[in-house]
C-alpha cells in the first residue's frame, strides 16, 4: 500500500526528470518511469523512455532557464495519485501551472500521467 510520503516521493523523482539534462536525463526518467510508461497534455503526448526523453528535451529547450517545481503535497490512494507543479524561475513566479494525474506500475514507478495546464504561457 503506497503512502503519503510514497506518494510525495514519485512526483519528486518526476519533476526531476523533468529538470533533468543531458545524460543525467535519462537516469531520472528510468528512475520515475516505468519502462513502456505513457504520458499525455494537450500539447505533447509520449510513450516509453526514449520518447519521454525527447518530449522532455523539447519543453526544456522551448523554456530554457525554467524549471518545474512541485506545488504542494502529492496526494493519491492505491496505485492512482495527482499532484500540482508549476513552472517558472523559482517556485513563486510561475508562468506555467498544472495538475497531473497518474497511475503507479507494481514497482512504484508511473505507468501513466495525465497532465491538465491550469496556467499557459501569454503567447508574446
Amino acid at each position: 500500500m503506497n503512502t503519503v510520503n510514497d506518494y510525495q516521493a514519485i512526483a519528486q523523482q518526476y519533476i526531476a526528470a523533468w529538470n533533468a539534462t543531458g545524460a543525467a536525463r535519462a537516469a531520472a526518467i528510468a528512475q520515475a518511469f516505468a519502462p513502456d510508461a505513457r504520458y499525455t497534455d494537450p500539447m505533447m503526448q509520449a510513450r516509453g523512455h526514449a520518447a519521454l526523453d525527447q518530449m522532455i528535451g523539447a519543453a526544456q529547450q522551448q523554456f530554457g532557464g525554467l524549471r518545474f517545481h512541485l506545488d504542494g503535497a502529492a496526494d493519491g490512494h492505491g496505485e492512482r495519485m495527482r499532484f500540482r507543479w508549476t513552472l517558472g524561475p523559482d517556485a513563486e513566479t510561475a508562468i506555467a501551472k498544472g495538475t497531473d494525474f497518474a497511475t503507479l506500475a507494481g514497482d512504484g514507478r508511473l505507468a501513466e500521467v495525465s497532465g491538465f495546464l491550469d496556467l499557459v504561457p501569454q503567447a508574446g
